[in-house]
């Protein structure tokens, strides 16, 4: 059975959805979500979560109570070179301490974004973000965080950011970024390092990842040797989002994107943004839970 219109409540009734993919705005991800998961349908949706952590914190409620899987497809996640690198650090890098991450993009969108207040933080951060704790296995702690638009920009909103996260053991995740940065760009997954024991691995987001791993340490330089590493193919992007989503709705495992993981990531975005405007550290727990 079919139905056509906009009343979300009356498609649920007279379809009776194995479950539902939202693909609307982020202002209406929690009205949708909430509707579905009410009907006892489970739901994949798009990234970011929600418009606000209150709203984040109910979704992931009606979850709970639906007894449902609420996903949130991070399309980042579906993808051979940063599957490769993650593999990468975790196999030869030893303790991961320092994470870097740069995302420079001069982009002339036109429309609601040149108009948004948190425009590169709030539209585009969760990507990378949510990279990091993908990549580095960590959970944000805390975070200290500056946005602000240059004098050419021609976002009215704070177009380029810089953040710091404190991690879980110890690490320290460096973000910087802008959305009007003309010249060289960045990769659209960003361009990375990270740092451990071991040595450092490199990744330019359309490039293969590669490392140089210690052989011989001591002197003024230890002895490296380089490393490259050959991505295997995935189901990418939202196709590798789908696929995943449907393997948990068939054997109950837990994917990424279940809305209990995501929401951390999408605190680092709100948390970002409160540093910035109290110009002080702030911690996560606190986004989490009251903000």
């Amino acid at each position: 059975m079919g139905y056509y219109g906009v009343d979300l409540g009356t498609a649920l009734k007279e379809v009776a959805p194995d479950f539902l993919v939202d693909v609307t705005p982020p202002e209406v991800h929690h009205e949708v979500t909430l509707a579905a998961l009410a009907h006892g349908v489970p739901v994949i949706g798009e990234k970011p979560m929600a418009a606000s952590m209150a709203q984040a914190r109910k979704m992931v409620e009606a979850s709970e109570t639906a007894g449902k899987l609420y996903m949130v497809s991070q399309s980042r996640r579906y993808d051979g070179q940063i599957r490769a690198y993650r593999k990468l650090i975790r196999d030869r890098l030893g303790p991961l301490g320092i994470l870097n991450s740069d995302f420079y993009i001069g982009a002339h969108f036109g429309g609601f974004r040149d108009e948004m207040e948190h425009v590169l933080l709030l539209d585009m951060a969760i990507h990378t973000f949510d990279a990091a704790r993908y990549i580095s296995g960590a959970d944000p702690v805390s975070v200290y965080a500056e946005e602000f638009n240059p004098s050419w920009s021609w976002y009215q909103g704070a177009a380029s950011a810089t953040a710091l996260f404190e991690m879980t053991n110890g690490l320290r995740y460096t973000y910087r970024g802008s959305w009007c940065a003309e010249g060289l760009p960045s990769s659209w997954e960003g361009d990375w390092r990270a740092v451990g024991s071991n040595g450092t691995a490199v990744w330019i987001g359309n490039e293969q990842p590669r490392a140089a791993i210690v052989t011989e340490p001591g002197g003024f330089h230890s002895k490296t040797e380089p490393l490259e590493v050959i991505s295997e193919p995935v189901s990418s992007g939202i196709a590798g989002s789908l696929k995943e989503f449907l393997h948990a709705l068939q054997t109950g495992e837990t994917p990424n994107g279940e809305c209990h993981d995501n929401i951390k990531s999408l605190a680092m975005v709100f948390g970002a943004i409160e540093s910035a405007r109290r110009r002080e550290r702030v911690s996560i727990s606190e986004v989490m839970e009251t903000i």
